[in-house]
């Protein structure tokens, strides 16, 4: 490989929430053990170096005024957005930036619903996405995803089109990429959901984030590119945070096809005046999309390694563990139910156990699903075998 993924970044103390936090109420490594932060999504890689290097261009110039975004931001997206997904007709009229896509997602949802109102998600459901409907005063409704005959994550259509018609649901967020399960929706899959989401007259806020990490053989699809009622009726939300591990950057973007919502998602952006970007998340996100297609590729092939490892490994030590490969992202969902029943132990000491030998992991119960796990491989493999060492006296 032409970039590092093997160095092991110690960054606790360095403006770290995975290092210095630990998500597990009560529970701390042993002493003496130095912990392994396998939890909150964000890499354990260095930063790709064209991006630090176009930030530290940028500091050498001594004035971080006010600025307007340049015509050369909304051109890396365009190209990105071509390369990667085969988007054409993509224009700068169609994109806005927002304060992180969680931030994008609840002006998106202020906009278009009032408090009380109901929002189909599927579930195992990324906890972001709770916090922002309960913070809005919004109501979650879960149509589970179901594991087919060979572990794949798929979803439950026809629960879709019940539960939107019973709750009288006119909008719907997606998640695609899925997290935590890893799933990437196959073409067929998404213009089915669409469809189902048409005929209940369902606005869609699509979660983007991760469509840049797919593992080999995997290809992500825009959901706006499935028809052109998909493309009017849904909010695309995007951002190079996952990509190229710059979430403590911020900056993300939106794309919204249909004039009248992109009229009112960005004046609801707007209203509280601060959903400004940052002029170095600019110049991060330029950078990274004009140059770092390569880095983030090797990226894609060294968490795909470490899934295979992962995989393998606990479906041959870890009785009682399941978890689909994932086809993207960089999270592993283990189902841990069967090994938690066979011992009559609750998931809470599973994850005390975890959080004592060093390896800082997070409850599934987040994403409301039952008796599961979400770890994060965006580490060194060696690393994560040492993860893993520590981890095979507790489940075997």
């Amino acid at each position: 490989m032409s970039y590092d993924f093997t160095t092991v970044l110690d960054r606790r103390g360095r403006d770290s929430l995975a290092a210095d936090r630990i998500p597990i109420p009560g529970a701390e490594p042993r002493p003496g053990v130095t912990p392994i932060p396998m939890w909150i999504a964000d890499m354990s890689y260095a930063v790709a170096p064209p991006i630090l290097e176009a930030m530290k261009r940028r500091l050498d110039f001594p004035s971080l005024g006010y600025f307007a975004l340049p015509p050369e931001y909304f051109d890396s997206i365009i190209a990105w957005q071509r390369r990667r997904n085969g988007v054409e007709g993509l224009l700068p009229e169609h994109i806005g930036y927002e304060n992180g896509v969680l931030g994008g997602v609840s002006s998106a949802i202020q906009m278009l619903t009032t408090p009380g109102e109901k929002i189909l998600l599927h579930a195992p459901t990324y906890v972001g996405f709770t916090h922002t409907l309960a913070d809005t005063g919004r109501v979650a409704v879960h149509s589970a995803l179901v594991r087919d005959e060979n572990g794949i994550w798929r979803m439950d259509f026809e629960d879709m089109d019940r539960k939107l018609k019973e709750h009288r649901i006119r909008l719907a967020i997606f998640c695609s990429p899925h997290n935590p399960t890893g799933r990437v929706w196959e073409r067929w899959e998404v213009a089915q959901a669409m469809a189902v989401y048409a005929a209940n007259d369902c606005l869609v806020i699509s979660d983007e984030i991760w469509s840049d990490i797919i593992m080999p053989g995997f290809r992500h699809v825009p959901t706006q590119s499935v028809s052109e009622d998909a493309r009017q009726r849904t909010l695309a939300f995007y951002a190079p945070s996952k990509t190229f591990s710059l979430a403590g950057l911020v900056g993300s973007y939106h794309i919204v096809y249909n004039d009248y919502l992109h009229d009112r998602l960005r004046r609801q952006s707007a209203l509280s005046h601060y959903n400004g970007p940052n002029v170095l998340a600019m110049r991060a996100l330029i950078a990274g999309f004009d140059e770092c297609e390569d880095w983030c590729d090797e990226m894609c092939r060294a968490v795909d390694e470490n899934f295979a490892f992962a995989c393998a490994h606990i479906e041959e030590n870890w009785p009682g563990v399941s978890a689909m490969r994932p086809q993207g992202t960089y999270m592993l969902f283990l189902d841990c139910a069967d090994w938690c029943a066979s011992r009559a132990l609750p998931l809470a000491e599973l994850l005390r156990r975890g959080v004592e030998a060093g390896v800082i992991w997070q409850s599934g119960e987040d994403f409301c699903w039952p008796c599961s796990i979400r770890l994060n491989l965006a580490l060194p493999l060696e690393t994560l075998k040492e993860a893993f060492r520590r981890l095979d006296p507790i489940f075997r």
